[in-house]
């Protein structure tokens, strides 16, 4: 996603120092870098304060989230049947139970809406492969052991599937950004394991990364140079991870396969594909996924007859991007025209109904949504906001592994916003690049699920509920769709290439 923040200037962050581990790539003075190597990491060196956000650390998690996160999903299909009753129970514990075979560690990104008659409901903006979330999570104790939200993923999710895939050589996490969480991962998979992991750059940029793939297995470098078997990987390589990943590995198990980006988890084309086949296919049960109206397949020439379609207001998206880049809020003529006025690498884009205020928001195809936001503030302000589910599947359905929320950095006008600040006020993601393979992250605007933060958002149990559902049901959509590509055994390119016919995102695929 593209972000722009045209009305509230950012300032690159301060943030604390992580220690241990250290990051595997080492900057050099002339601005490239030296030859990298996988860090060693330990079992027993997890600390907290290196994987969690400092506010977490003096933070309380709100007892109605607690609570949230404590029921067992046959409360959960009990209790959401019962105030839809047109929801067939059965069929709703068996999505929430059933084990996923591809897609094992997603994230939503979901809404809080309303509509013209009042009606509050949950709806998902997207679903993400490998998402960050654990450290944003405020702990239910001041010292963690083994029972961290990190070991839990690992032990319930990942090592699971690890003893199932067998194979030689060792284990490892790659990543491309977010070292906070991934270094989370890398000790918390040494504890479970009882043995070392390797901690490995991947970065779509590096020249010379220290992590490959060799003979359809994945290998790291290690400190004196050589090169390592992994035969399983913990995976948070965000970037176009396509371009350096094959969609299956035989011999190694990487924890998600790419196949899971490509389905949906980092192409939102592909993603509301899978969100309509579910549908049609669960229309009877009574569960589907709510999304704004989409429209894919969109060349850049025919954008601004969509956006005029929708009464001038819309959300253009390049459907590969994440951490916030590729993302056009479309509000006035200006906005229009540096859209189009940006080169783009890919031939074809996305176009959704904008959620706004209550008038301004798009009405399209019998579908009007607009923000709940938070709760007025003494100033009698309101912000969007997103929430975002991280969830696990394990052999006994899925788990919530972390929640957070973000809001936009302006207050919502009861206008419609002019010029090009219509971001401000509609932009929730925390991510700034400030270039190539660099981040960083605007924490003023993260909403921790603590006793101070969540109450802004106006949200009741019912509310997380129907969150939860979504996530599950759009993860669901993608785990399916991914089998589609691999029920022949392997990636079906011909397949894809009918599904999702951008011949620019198709000839960056690595096989």
């Amino acid at each position: 996603f593209t972000f722009r923040f045209p009305t509230l200037p950012l300032k690159r962050l301060n943030l604390p120092s992580l220690p241990n581990p250290l990051p595997s790539t080492m900057p050099e003075a002339g601005g490239g870098t030296k030859t990298s190597h996988a860090v060693v990491v330990e079992p027993g060196t997890f600390e907290v304060e290196n994987h969690y956000y400092p506010r977490c650390l003096n933070a309380q998690r709100h007892p109605l989230v607690s609570s949230f996160m404590g029921l067992s999903n046959k409360a959960i299909a009990k209790r959401y049947c019962h105030l839809n009753p047109h929801t067939d129970e059965d069929a709703l514990l068996e999505l929430l139970s059933t084990p996923k075979k591809f897609f094992k560690w997603a994230g939503s990104d979901l809404f809080c809406v309303t509509d013209n008659s009042g009606k509050k409901q949950m709806i998902v903006v997207e679903t993400n492969s490998c998402p960050s979330g654990n450290k944003s999570l405020p702990l239910v104790q001041d010292t963690v052991d083994m029972d961290s939200n990190y070991h839990k993923l690992i032990k319930r999710a990942f090592w699971p599937a690890v003893q199932a895939f067998g194979g030689e050589g060792a284990l490892a996490v790659v990543y491309d950004k977010n070292h906070m969480e991934a270094s989370g991962y890398a000790a918390a998979m040494a504890d479970i394991a009882g043995e070392p992991v390797y901690l490995a750059t991947w970065k779509d940029t590096d020249p010379d990364p220290p992590s490959r793939i060799v003979d359809r297995q994945l290998q790291v470098r290690k400190a004196d140079g050589t090169w390592i078997n992994v035969r399983a990987a913990y995976r948070y390589v965000t970037q176009k991870p396509w371009t350096r990943i094959p969609p299956v590995l035989e011999k190694s198990l990487i924890f998600n396969p790419i196949v899971c980006c490509l389905a949906g988890g980092r192409n939102k084309m592909c993603a509301d594909k899978a969100y309509e086949f579910f549908n049609h296919k669960n229309f009877n049960t009574g569960v589907t996924i709510r999304t704004p109206v989409t429209i894919r397949d969109v060349h850049k020439r025919e954008v601004p007859i969509w956006v005029k379609s929708m009464g001038g207001f819309a959300v253009v998206k390049v459907p590969y991007g994440n951490a916030g880049q590729g993302v056009y809020t479309i509000c006035s003529s200006e906005e229009l025209k540096d859209f189009m006025d940006t080169d783009h690498h890919y031939d074809k884009f996305i176009v959704q109904s904008l959620v706004g205020n209550h008038s301004w928001s798009s009405d399209f195809k019998g579908k009007k949504y607009y923000h709940t936001g938070t709760v007025p503030s003494t100033k009698g302000l309101t912000h969007v906001t997103d929430l975002r589910f991280m969830l696990y599947s394990t052999e006994k359905g899925f788990k919530v592994a972390s929640m957070y929320a973000r809001r936009s950095a302006d207050p919502l006008t009861k206008r419609a916003p002019v010029g090009t600040e219509s971001w401000g006020q509609l932009g929730t993601n925390l991510s700034i690049k400030l270039g190539d393979n660099l981040w960083d992250t605007d924490t003023r605007r993260l909403l921790l699920m603590d006793s101070r933060d969540f109450n802004k958002l106006g949200l009741g149990i019912d509310d997380l509920i129907d969150g939860y559902i979504q996530t599950v049901a759009s993860v669901s959509a993608i785990d399916d769709m991914a089998g589609e590509l691999m029920s022949k055994g392997k990636f079906d390119r011909e397949l894809y290439g009918s599904v999702n016919s951008d011949q620019a995102l198709l000839d960056e695929i690595v096989e």
